[in-house]
Order: C-alpha cells, then structure tokens, then sequence
C-alpha cells in the first residue's frame, strides 16, 4: 500500500479542479486542518457548542478528555468527519459513546482506516454510514482484517451494515475464538447467515461459542426442529442470554404454579417470551390467572399474552369489558385472547365507539387507561 503522504498532494490548498473521487483523502486531511482557538477551552462547553452533544452526555465525555488544552485536535476531527459526509446527529452519538475518538489522529490513524477500506472496495458513502456504527472499532488496525473477513459472510456491504447497526461489536470480535466457531454451529443447525437478515444473526455471532452451544441443546430438548423458523427464533432468544438467567426465570414460572411441561409448551410456540425481565414475566402472569382468571394451560398455548404490555393493553382492555359488562352491555363471552390481539383500530370499532352513547365518557376513560392515568369518572 502506498504511503499517505504518496496519496495527497504536497499543499493541503490543492486547486479545486483537480481531478478526485467523490471525497478524496486530500479534501479530508485538509478539511482536518482547522486553527487553535485563543479563547479559552472548556471541554465539557465545547462539547455542547461544536459537537452537539447534551450537557448531560458533554459532562459525561469531558472526563475522558480532560488532557486536551485545545479544540485544534477535536477541530479536526470534527472537519474529517464532515467532509466525509457524517452527519452532525451522527458525529454526537460516535462522542458520547466513545468519546477518545475526538483524540485520534486524522492522518495517522482516521485517514489511514478510510485507505485501508476504500482498498477492500468501499466508497466514502459507504464508510460514512460505518463510522456512527463501528464507533471505536473504526479507530482500530485491525478493522480492514475483521471488514473483509464479514463482507463475503453477509454478501453485501447492506447486510453486515444492518448487522453493525444491531451489534458494532462485530468489527472488534476475535474471528479465530469466537466468530469462526460461531459460524460453525449455525452452519450445523442449516443457517446461513446470507439468507437471513444480519439483525437476526448479530448477536448471535459475538456471542462465547459455548454460550451458543448451550443454547442449541437446550432448543433441540424443546423439540424445535433446526430448519424451521422457529429455531432460529429461538437460537436467537436463547443464545444472548445465560443460562442462570433462564433457569431464575423458569423458577419463578414453577412458583406460579406452571409445570416443566407448561413451560416448554410456551417456549417452544413463542421462546422470545423468557427475554422479558423476571419482575414483567411474573406480573403478567398473575394478572392473566388472578385478575382475567386464565388457566394456565390457555396461556401456554398462546404465550404472547405475557408478552403484551400490561399498562397500555392487557389492563386496559379488560378494565374497558368488565365496565360494559357491568352496564349489562356484553350478553355473550368474548374469548379473551381474540379481544386482546385485535389491533387497536378494531378494538375501538368493536369495544369502544359503538357505546359512547349508553357511557358518556367511554373513549376518554379508555384512552386515560391506556395512557396509564387513573380513568375518568363514567356515568350511566
């Protein structure tokens, strides 16, 4: 590869009209040159009034940053970014989640990743949509090896930047150790990674091999078979978290009164209900069997109920049905998982407009439940 300084002219006042891709490294290296301020520098302002950042996020990043005495090294950054089209929105998440990016040096080491990634076929759009995603993996030597390991893998530059958005953490992980053997497994169970959206496999891929493994046997005891939907689902759900975090979580269910069966009846139609925090899983569960009096065999075969939010829906539907059918409005049982998987539309079409006239007040009292308010008064 050449050298930098083989790729820009001597004078960083090139003419403009000299010929260059859409954004060449001299115009960035020479956007990088900005002057010292003579005023003095507060970093924690500075990070408000030039970079965008809150002052929240700005006190929070100033502690990384207290070593600079000057915004020359920070204007600089600040123009190559610029210059290679990062937004101003997107340049203030890079600095408040890695703030030492502002210390980088642009010829060095910023200039030198956008050589190295042109040279592995990326144009200066495409690093720019990177660079808010790999965050401080774009200031690492080792990001041309990881990028041009991941491209072939997803097939396109689209799909692993779908991956980096979910999981940056891609970029940075140990290909040999974790990433190579990852793909292994989910070679073994039928999936491949470029038929499948790269949020779904992102995790999934940066996750301890063994971690991964554990999963996959636990899947294939729910009897989930490997080249269905579901099991990549439930790869996917099991795999991001421990095991011990599964097991408190099945324990509370036994305390419930679930089974080991009922368990693996819901995690089996719908895994993705064990990622809800234990304090949510136990509080729609009593709801659903103590206050709707659901058997626990009904919300097993439909375990998407637990996963409907109890404040904005599950509370607030039936709060609205006992109303009507306290005002005798109701003369036929609604089974109750059809009336809570209605979209909202329908369940206002069906539940709520057709009684306004017989409940003056109904919609802004439903509308108060939903908005987790106490209801209005309604009046007969």
């Amino acid at each position: 590869m050449l050298h930098l300084r083989k790729l820009i002219s001597p004078s960083l006042s090139a003419p403009h009209h000299l010929p260059a891709p859409l954004f060449s490294l001299h115009r960035l290296l020479a956007a990088a040159t900005a002057p010292v301020s003579p005023e003095p520098f507060a970093v924690e302002d500075y990070l408000v009034t030039a970079c965008g950042l809150t002052r929240a996020k700005a006190r929070k990043a100033s502690k990384k940053l207290i070593h600079l005495r000057s915004p020359s090294r920070i204007d600089a950054v600040l123009s190559f970014l610029s210059s290679l089209g990062v937004s101003r929105s997107a340049t203030a998440a890079v600095i408040a989640n890695d703030p030492k990016f502002l210390c980088a040096d642009v010829e060095k080491n910023l200039a030198k990743r956008v050589v190295e990634l042109t040279d592995l076929g990326l144009n200066h759009s495409q690093i720019a949509q990177l660079i808010p995603h790999a965050r401080a993996c774009f200031r690492h030597s080792s990001l041309a090896r990881n990028l041009s390991f991941w491209l072939p893998i997803f097939g396109s530059f689209g799909k692993l930047l779908q991956a980096v958005t979910v999981n940056g953490g891609i970029l940075g992980a140990d290909l040999d150790k974790v990433a190579k053997p990852n793909l292994a497994i989910l070679e073994e169970c039928g999936i491949s990674v470029k038929k499948f959206p790269g949020t779904f496999v992102s995790r999934v891929l940066t996750t301890l091999p063994r971690q991964v493994l554990d999963a996959v046997v636990y899947i294939d005891k729910l009897g989930v078979p490997r080249g269905s939907a579901m099991f990549r689902y439930a790869l996917m759900t099991f795999a991001i978290q421990r095991q011990d975090k599964i097991a408190k979580k099945i324990g509370a269910l036994k305390m419930l009164g679930w089974s080991q069966d009922d368990v693996l009846t819901a995690a089996k139609k719908m895994p993705g209900f064990l990622t809800m925090s234990e304090e949510r899983l136990r509080r729609n569960v009593e709801f659903l069997t103590r206050d709707v009096g659901l058997e626990i065999s009904y919300i097993t075969r439909r375990p998407v109920l637990v996963m409907y939010s109890h404040d904005r829906r599950l509370l607030p539907r039936h709060s609205l049905l006992k109303i009507l059918n306290a005002k005798g409005l109701r003369n036929t049982e609604m089974d109750f998982y059809c009336m809570v998987a209605m979209t909202e539309k329908k369940f206002l079409a069906r539940f709520v407009h057709p009684y306004e006239g017989s409940i003056p007040g109904l919609a802004v009292t439903y509308a108060s439940m939903c908005a987790g308010k106490a209801p209005n008064r309604v009046t007969a």
